[in-house]
């Protein structure tokens, strides 16, 4: 049946019964139009913003928050950080925002939410204040499904950009604020942060600009544990350290070595340092949520509590602190110009992530290896799974472009995806790890040996050693460096790996080596899968499942199991008529290869339960790096310490 509007015979009538409707809503006041986002002046915002903390409320996860801000009469804009330094993508977590009053002079002031740009907040400031004081909640997630947990009965990580309301209108390096932290009883922290006092469980921090105190996040807890990587020096390096209990603590000389080495090797690359300390803030937890975030003089990183008890387990963790450190040089100093933006609402433009995250990769893994927080082999064994995954698992090549993932912090958010490899997601971080191996492989060639991607290390990231002012870089930057170090067409070299439809793969075998496949998984493959809880048939079968439920967690589009029906999320039940066991499922495939016998399982997803068979006959596939008879081994000299 038609909708009447669509009836010229309904229709005088209809608008004849809309006009006093019309009429009436005339005199119905308007909704608040939205107001444009002020510019950022360059020009120091009068006075200087409190901030105070209350980080004692463990059993609800609650921070209490108390900020004082110096005004004049007027018009005042309020912003809670929407585009976060390192996310790449407008996340700010305004949603956990609670209970926001504002006074001055004893009176409660009301705020206006802009309608279409909700984490600003306008006040009309009334003659004779001088001071608003701004008391909220910010309330943290309590449980995992809600997002990253930051607060435990033992530990925090507080990131101050989420505890602030700044004043639009001024670039946040001209907005001067004092931070105050009240911690539990007799917890430590670790931040980048001068500390000016401490009286009892209350720490003062010295005043700092905004954009330095949003650089600058807190790591404490009740169990604690401060490690001095560079002894003696000028700059210190620490590694600050909180865990779920104090037995996670424990280090050996043996494991502390080559965090120690990190240091020294970073310095070596990079021939500079562009901090006046750096604190490694480290968490060893299950119950607080593992992460990996950049500053400029610290970064945050979470990983399983054993990583030092169970160190040969822990062995895919280790890349993460190198990752890290790295950024301080690439990403926070050298910044993508698209990135380097005054505040934290002007939008970011994350189209160089892939110098930025991808050859941070890079340096991340090679790092690992010439420091000794992994073996040689180590190294080799996990840039075969990254080879592999462009060799096998990234189909959605064919439609997009590593360029073009550098979009996907904001397209995605990282949030789940049901068939990863079609759409792909943040690829510009491995692939881009490969681009760079392909121009480190080059410039080796070029120069018959003599000059390599160290050289281009130093000479872009190594400038004004000691500085901290961001120096922000453009494509032509990177290509004009590269070609400082050896002549070539480097735009071309560039863009026809980033832009193209097709995995950036070349760099292997420009190092010497290539991609094969083997019945079994290499040593660092296996404790991956270990720590993971999951059996790996993505080469094979193009799935992997889950240890704990038997739910498959990833399948390959266009692959043996997606192509028999089966989609991720699935419960396997049964291999060939047996309740699944991983095992079995080993020894189906064996006898696939062995026999042309088909592997049926039965499949249950949701409230339907099926039987399907998978036609596979190539055996078990596992990656691993072979050398190629007569290359020379560049890749081997990349990886071993200067």
């Amino acid at each position: 049946m038609p909708y009447p509007f669509r009836s010229p015979v309904l229709l005088p009538a209809l608008v004849a019964a809309l006009l006093p409707l019309s009429a009436a809503l005339a005199q119905v006041p308007a909704a608040p139009v939205a107001t444009p986002a002020q510019a950022p002046a360059s020009t120091p915002y009068p006075g200087t913003l409190t901030v105070a903390v209350d980080a004692t409320d463990l059993a609800r996860r609650v921070l209490r928050v108390r900020q004082a801000i110096p005004v004049r009469p007027g018009p005042l804009r309020l912003l809670f950080p929407k585009w976060i330094p390192g996310k790449h993508r407008p996340d700010g977590p305004i949603h956990r925002l609670a209970g926001l009053t504002v006074h001055g002079n004893g009176q409660r002031i009301d705020w206006t939410r802009d309608p279409t740009d909700v984490h600003a907040f306008d006040i009309e400031v009334p003659a004779g204040v001088a001071t608003l004081d701004v008391v909220f909640d910010m309330l943290t997630p309590t449980a995992a499904n809600q997002g990253r947990v930051v607060m435990t009965r033992d530990m925090l990580n507080l990131e101050w950009g989420t505890v602030v309301l700044y004043p639009a209108g001024h670039a946040v390096d001209g907005i001067a604020i004092t931070p105050t932290l009240e911690l539990p009883a007799g917890w430590q922290a670790g931040t980048a942060l001068e500390l000016q006092s401490r009286a009892g469980d209350v720490l003062h921090y010295g005043t700092v600009d905004f954009e330095t105190l949003q650089d600058s996040p807190v790591y404490a807890g009740r169990h604690f544990r401060r490690i001095d990587l560079d002894p003696g020096a000028e700059r210190p390096v620490m590694l600050d350290i909180v865990a779920d209990a104090p037995k996670y603590l424990e280090a050996t000389d043996e494991q502390i070595e080559p965090h120690r080495e990190l240091v020294a090797q970073a310095y070596k690359l990079f021939d500079s340092q562009h901090f006046d300390h750096y604190d490694f803030l480290f968490s060893l937890s299950d119950r607080m949520g593992g992460n990996g975030l950049e500053h400029h003089r610290s970064s945050e990183n979470g990983v399983k509590p054993g990583y030092f008890t169970e160190w040969e387990a822990s062995v895919a963790a280790r890349d993460l602190l190198p990752h890290e450190f790295v950024h301080s040089w690439n990403g926070k100093f050298r910044r993508p110009a698209g990135l380097a933006t005054p505040d934290f609402h002007t939008p970011m433009v994350d189209s160089l992530l892939w110098v930025y995250e991808g050859q941070t990769q890079y340096w991340g893994m090679v790092l690992a290896a010439r420091s000794g927080l992994w073996e040689q082999q180590d190294a080799l064994d996990a840039l075969a799974l990254v080879a592999a995954t462009y060799a096998d698992d990234r189909p959605g090549l064919s439609w997009r472009t590593v360029q073009d993932t550098t979009h996907d912090p904001i397209i995605a958010a990282r949030r789940p995806q049901p068939y990863r490899s079609h759409q792909l997601s943040e690829d510009y971080y491995n692939a881009g790890a490969l681009v760079w191996l392909a121009v480190d492989a080059k410039l080796r060639e070029l120069s018959n040996g003599r000059r390599s991607l160290d050289d281009f290390a130093s000479a872009f990231f190594g400038v004004n050693d000691g500085s901290w002012e961001v120096v922000p870089y453009r494509f032509e930057d990177v290509v004009a460096a590269l070609d400082a170090v050896a002549a070539h067409d480097w735009a071309g070299f560039l863009r026809s790996r980033l832009d193209a439809h097709a995995p950036p793969l070349d760099g292997l075998a420009a190092s010497g080596w290539k991609l094969v496949y083997r019945d079994k998984p290499s040593s660092y493959h296996k404790r991956l899968l270990a720590a993971r809880s999951t059996v790996d048939y993505t080469a094979s079968l193009g799935m992997a499942v889950s240890k704990k439920d038997a739910t498959v967690a990833s399948v390959r589009w266009d692959g043996p199991a997606f192509n028999a029906g089966i989609a991720p999320g699935s419960t396997l039940l049964a291999v060939n008529g047996y309740a699944f066991e991983t095992a079995l499922l080993d020894d189906a495939i064996k006898a696939a290869q062995a026999d042309g016998s088909p592997i049926e399982l039965v499949m249950k997803h949701g409230e339907v339960v099926r039987t399907v068979s998978i036609d596979y006959r190539g055996g078990p596939r596992y990656p691993h790096l072979e050398r190629i008879d007569g290359a020379r081994d560049r890749l081997g000299r990349i990886l071993a310490p200067l």
